[in-house]
């Protein structure tokens, strides 16, 4: 399981370098997926959205930033670690043992706004 980020989907100013590496990951899982099924091993890539975490404390407490992201996400909240909890269970379950080279992406809506 890889962690991407909406970023990969959703352009921010000043986060190409953010993107472009984030962006890699989609592919390179995509392959390794291809390439390990056979060995029944699955891939996966996570995209999160907003995500309360160290790497974004700051960037929260921004006032500016949280008005104008706030409303764009739909659930109205920041996400938290504890929202990935079921997604990554399931992938890593045999639930999911007829899946592989998915990309999820968890971001409380905002990408659909």
């Amino acid at each position: 399981v890889a962690t991407a980020s909406l970023a990969v989907v959703s352009g921010q100013a000043k986060g190409e370098h953010y993107a472009a590496t984030k962006g890699a990951l989609v592919p390179m899982i995509k392959a390794l997926a291809v390439e390990y099924a056979r060995h029944g091993i699955t891939a996966h890539t996570l995209l999160p959205g907003w995500v309360e975490t160290g790497m974004t404390e700051q960037t929260f407490a921004w006032e500016k930033f949280a008005n104008n992201v706030m409303p764009r996400i739909p659930m109205r909240r920041w996400g938290v670690p504890e929202d990935f909890a079921a997604i990554a269970c399931y992938i890593m379950s045999s639930a999911s043992n007829w899946h592989t080279g998915d990309t999820f992406l968890i971001d409380g809506g905002y990408a659909n706004f």
